[in-house]
């Protein structure tokens, strides 16, 4: 029987750079863009002199990258080691399997190591899929001659196949890059494939997420232990410890994020040297690092700012919360109002000192997030690197002056990769429209605040359509 797991991505709204030192805090929402995991047995019987092996198989496939790798799984050592390969090796698979697998030989008491030890002897067949808006599929849309927006990427059938960088790749030694869109493709296939092999092997029982997530419940001792294997395997993966908020997300959805205690990977046995080294080219981090060992005082000071900005717009979002839940016809009626207005008519439109009282945090929230903006641009300025470039401060601005839009900026650590808008009511149209005139292409990327799930069946045999919320992302 296969079992299938998804996780889904992110998008990390405050908090960029900030969350990679505690207790600095980001807002960090989960989406319905989802990698999923389909694991299952190798063979149907195992042979009886099987017993005896020293190894086990262990085939992984990515159908969109048309790529298949076997591997030879030592049971003594839980090592993986490739046979063949049709394309290059996936690490963060590679490890998500080998402490998976570790995972099941040390908490599993006796009576179940039998078990475990026939699944192993059957092999593990692992079927890798990301949704198509974890890729960029640009090229595509525009060969096809076909405009671009959410429409014509809609067009393309789940799962396509994913376009490389080419023009990345020249050198003996490069390789092609797959053109991503930023939405944690990597940490949400590390989570899948832990959940699914952790649950495959007995190790957790994520049966009732799905009923416990309707309910509004958490099991949340189950979902820790996906999510210690998942970062140790994903940190031992890239080579170096991270922030971290892009796996939490994928096992525990949308969320208020602090960085995780090193205490988390210690409990998995973290040791050593990775054995990978970073980036040749200095990354937008290191140059945010240099940045405050240079100039300390100026550093502190906008790292303090933009902490406050950030805290602020989590206040502000949440008596949002608070007052929808209090008085949701008023809310939902001064929403619709603001959706069809510029933020200056907004308050025009309250007729009540519930509904004024809404749309003042409302402002608040927007002050919020210019003020992040601000601080954001100030950093990257100092530290001599495009956090929020000139181009894509003109298409933020010009997105907050449209009707019904609360929200826009840069995700994350910021650069050339998204932008992003949250919207009120129905104008995320609105939005998707203006960006196409401007050559700028929405994604079919919402907000869906739900973690690590165990799904029914293989993904491909039905429509993906889950979408909540107006979160759009370029």
């Amino acid at each position: 029987m296969a079992i299938v797991a998804s996780a889904p991505g992110k998008v990390l709204m405050t908090g960029g750079y900030l969350v990679l030192e505690r207790p600095n805090a980001g807002i960090v929402l989960s989406t319905n863009a989802r990698f999923y995991a389909i694991v299952k047995p190798l063979y149907e019987e195992i042979k009886p002199e099987s017993w005896a092996w020293g190894w086990t198989d262990v085939k992984l496939t990515s159908p969109q990258m048309e790529r298949e790798t076997m591997y030879k799984l030592s049971l003594k050592h839980l090592k993986l080691q490739p046979v063949s390969s049709s394309g290059s090796r996936n690490p963060f698979v590679e490890h998500a399997v080998q402490y998976a697998v570790a995972a099941a030989h040390a908490t599993l008491d006796k009576d179940k190591k039998d078990t475990l030890q026939r699944l192993l002897l059957q092999g593990l067949d692992i079927t890798i899929l990301g949704c198509n808006e974890f890729y960029s599929y640009r090229n595509q849309i525009e060969a096809r001659g076909l405009p671009l927006t959410p429409e014509s990427l809609a067009s393309l059938p789940s799962f396509s196949s994913i376009t490389f960088n080419a023009e990345e790749s020249t050198g003996e030694n490069r390789k092609p890059e797959v053109a991503k869109t930023g939405l944690g493709s990597s940490a949400a296939m590390t989570t899948a494939v832990v959940a699914a092999l952790l649950h495959y092997l007995g190790v957790v029982n994520l049966s009732s997420l799905a009923e416990d997530q309707l309910l509004g419940k958490k099991d949340v001792a189950e979902l820790d232990v996906v999510h210690v294997i998942a970062q140790t395997a994903h940190c031992i993966a890239q080579g170096k410890v991270g922030s971290g908020f892009d796996v939490s997300s994928a096992v525990y959805g949308s969320q208020r994020y602090i960085r995780f205690s090193p205490e988390v990977l210690s409990s998995a046995q973290l040791l050593g040297e990775p054995g990978c080294g970073g980036s040749s080219t200095p990354s937008m981090v290191g140059a945010v690092k240099k940045w405050q060992r240079s100039d300390p005082q100026d550093s502190v000071e906008t790292w303090r700012r933009l902490s406050e900005g950030n805290s602020s717009l989590e206040a502000y979002l949440n008596t949002l919360s608070k007052l929808a839940e209090r008085h949701y016809n008023s809310y939902e009626c001064i929403i619709n109002a603001c959706s069809l207005l510029p933020a200056e008519k907004w308050l025009e439109r309250a007729n009540e000192p519930t509904q004024a009282e809404i749309v003042k945090e409302l402002l608040g929230a927007r002050d919020a997030m210019l003020r992040i903006r601000y601080q954001m641009r100030k950093m990257g300025e100092a530290a001599g690197i495009p956090i929020e470039p000139e181009l894509q401060s003109q298409l933020l601005d010009a997105t907050m002056n449209m009707e019904g839009v609360l929200l826009a900026g840069i995700p994350g650590a910021g650069g050339f990769d998204a932008v992003f808008a949250v919207s009120l009511g129905t104008s995320s149209k609105n939005v998707t429209q203006a960006w196409s005139s401007l050559n700028v292409l929405a994604m079919l990327v919402r907000e869906d605040p739900h973690g690590v799930s165990l799904e029914n069946n293989d993904p491909r045999a039905k429509e993906i359509t889950t979408a909540v919320s107006s979160i759009q992302l370029e």
